[in-house]
């Protein structure tokens, strides 16, 4: 769940929106609570006293002996009539009488299941003796508000167990005191099942509303990153839309900027260096025409080969440089099978070259330039180490081409020079025992245009070159069966021990 939250815009969006929710309610049933628990009070209070008036003009209306039993019909579980013959004077004696009559089971004749009377329980729940003995032990008699009391003889009324409870006695015409007391055992909720729906209801509509809204987000973000990782793999992509809310819209334009200002240098430093190594051709040919006059033959056969020697670094540079130019398109190749047709073309021209077929799958790279950089890898390995071995790995991380020799390997204070352009392990300066020193620079470049990266390791039997590709150019992956990749593995053992030296 905290992995789905970091990763997901909209479940951050979502879940902070709902805890908003939830924290917006909260403080509005905390601020609403004490003026719904008052409003409720006055109204129970006056619906109390309205009942007690009516009960009190019955009294007046109807003789002595039915007295009783109209008192009982009027009652309830929480509602309590009775007749006394002199005035209550003790707040807490009268309290503690009421909470007596309360706790007397109702006239099963009147109301038998208890739910008939004004606020009706089968099963009353009703205080103890000691909390309404000590609740409002300081508390006086109190006189109604006149617009609540409106009958003409005089009435009191108290409260008990708190607030939870109102007491009210009046004197009737022929001296008797009516008594009546009500408890409110239950206030009620702000949480009903219809607020709680409503709540809910609520909740969906946000939740929709931020996924629609995350979207909106999450969508260009997600184009953004595609393209970037696009243009990091050297890709050449159309501009991005430039639309949705100001924010985005200036990413996409900064994007689209910057991707222009890229492809722009990358033209710009390649004609730079075309133009630089076609010009040096007129002054080469120059110091040719020049040597061919030394009479010195030593001194002029000395002047000639370094002359050729830079004729050669120029005229690589010059097709480096055009192979930087090409505006090849990506598309989606079988990256075992070009491998593998790399490896058959140096078998072929007698070069001690194995493949070791690994996962089949479908990429998305250049093959051109992929093919020459793979090329120049095998060739070196041939050249420098005797033969070379390459298999394809599928890694978590990346998809790695590899190739293995048996040379002798790069010092450890040469892996990183060996990529500058014109450097060479090899010191004689031959052309025939070493090339112009540009190959590892023309596979790093390549290699890097798709997004990935090169690195050597020594190994005791040899040096390995690991070509790692970004796994987001990968479509699909399709593992070599058991039994193949067995009998690749033996095959390719036998390969290596037929060159090894006797």
């Amino acid at each position: 769940m905290t992995r789905l939250w970091r990763r997901s815009l909209a479940t951050q969006i979502i879940g902070l929106t709902l805890v908003a929710l939830i924290v917006s309610q909260a403080l509005t049933f905390l601020i609403s609570l004490d003026e719904y628990t008052k409003k409720f009070d006055a109204g129970a209070k006056a619906e109390f006293i309205s009942r007690a008036s009516s009960v009190t003009r019955l009294m007046e209306s109807l003789p002595s002996p039915l007295r009783e039993q109209a008192l009982h019909a009027s009652e309830g579980s929480y509602l309590r009539y009775w007749l006394s013959d002199s005035e209550p004077m003790d707040p807490n004696d009268w309290r503690l009488q009421a909470l007596a009559r309360l706790s007397l089971p109702l006239d099963s004749s009147v109301d038998p299941s208890g739910t008939l009377g004004w606020a009706g329980s089968a099963s009353p729940k009703l205080p103890s003796a000691n909390e309404v003995s000590t609740a409002n032990v300081a508390d006086p008699w109190m006189t109604p508000a006149s617009y609540l009391w409106l009958m003409p003889q005089p009435a009191k009324m108290l409260k008990f167990s708190g607030s939870k409870g109102y007491g009210l006695s009046t004197r009737l015409e022929d001296g008797q005191w009516l008594n009546a007391a009500f408890y409110q055992h239950d206030k009620g909720s702000l949480w009903t099942s219809r607020s709680l729906m409503s709540l809910g209801l609520t909740a969906l509509m946000l939740a929709l509303i931020s996924v629609f809204i995350a979207s909106r987000i999450a969508r260009p973000l997600r184009n953004l990153a595609t393209a970037a990782e696009a243009l990091g793999r050297g890709q050449n992509l159309p501009p991005l839309l430039e639309d949705g809310p100001e924010e985005i819209k200036r990413t996409a334009q900064s994007f689209n900027k910057m991707q222009s200002r890229l492809h722009r240098f990358v033209e710009d430093r390649t004609k730079l260096l075309a133009a630089i190594s076609h010009d040096l051709r007129t002054p080469i040919t120059s110091l040719r025409l020049r040597a061919e006059l030394v009479n010195d033959k030593d001194a002029q056969r000395k002047m000639i080969a370094a002359i050729d020697e830079l004729q050669s670094m120029t005229e690589a540079a010059i097709s480096f440089a055009r192979g930087e130019s090409i505006k090849e398109e990506t598309r989606a190749i079988d990256l075992e099978a070009l491998v593998g047709s790399i490896c058959d073309d140096q078998s072929n021209l007698g070069h001690p070259v194995t493949h070791v077929e690994g996962v089949r799958m479908q990429y998305r790279c250049r093959p051109d330039s992929l093919r020459r950089a793979i090329r120049n890898l095998v060739e070196n390995a041939v050249r420098y180490g005797g033969e070379a071995k390459v298999s394809l790995r599928d890694t978590p991380s990346s998809i790695d081409i590899v190739v293995e020799d048996r040379g002798p390997g790069i010092p450890d204070d040469m892996v990183e020079k060996v990529f500058a352009p014109f450097v060479r392990l090899e010191t004689s300066r031959s052309r025939q025992t070493g090339g112009s020193g540009l190959g590892l620079s023309i596979v790093r470049a390549v290699v890097r245009q798709h997004g990935g990266d090169i690195s050597f390791s020594n190994t005791e039997t040899g040096m390995q070159a690991i070509v790692s590709l970004p796994r987001e150019g990968c479509v699909n992956a399709t593992p070599v069966p058991e039994e193949r990749a067995k009998w690749l593995k033996k095959t390719s053992l036998l390969a290596q021990r037929a060159h090894l030296p006797k």
